[in-house]
């Protein structure tokens, strides 16, 4: 009775950077830095992952403003601010005058935005306690939100409250 061997990776051929990267960028949208590091981690040569991004740049199957607008959306969507949307750009080599391009052109209404994660959060009861404000001020902070969005949007949630005792 014969064993038969099984396959290892090492018996299999390896793909080119080029096509791991291209399978990474089939998945979703990644910047340029982001795909160097995840194929650097895989034990791809330098000099092909830099062959390789630069194909898929020149081909525009990866573009650091496509990857951007689509960050941008999406945190948007789950309720960050523009100044949590920033550094993930940046941390994703997104320089800092395309980041504030692509934020002024979104045309995302920041204070409507914030207004309606204190609504998710804490429901529609707006509070006129001031311990409860600046808990609602500080969860407003940290997504993101400027201090003067964070301001006009719990001022706002005060005035509602005192409308509706009135």
């Amino acid at each position: 009775m014969t064993r038969r061997r099984n396959r290892t990776e090492d018996d299999a051929p390896r793909r080119s950077a080029y096509d791991r990267a291209l399978e990474m960028l089939a998945r979703r949208e990644h910047s340029q830095r982001e795909l160097r590091a995840r194929l650097d981690r895989s034990g791809y040569d330098e000099a092909d992952a830099d062959a390789a991004l630069a194909r898929l740049h020149d081909q525009n199957y990866q573009s650091d403003t496509r990857f951007a607008e689509m960050l941008l959306r999406s945190r948007v969507a789950q309720g960050y601010g523009p100044r949590r949307i920033r550094a993930e750009l940046a941390a994703h080599g997104v320089s800092a005058a395309a980041a504030q391009a692509l934020l002024a052109a979104s045309a995302t209404d920041w204070l409507a935005l914030a207004t309606a994660q204190l609504r998710r959060q804490f429901g529609s009861a707006g509070t006129g306690v001031m311990a409860e404000r600046a808990r609602r001020a500080q969860y407003l902070l940290r997504r993101g939100f400027d201090a003067s969005t964070v301001r006009s949007a719990t001022h706002a949630e005060l005035d509602e409250a005192t409308d509706d005792a009135g």
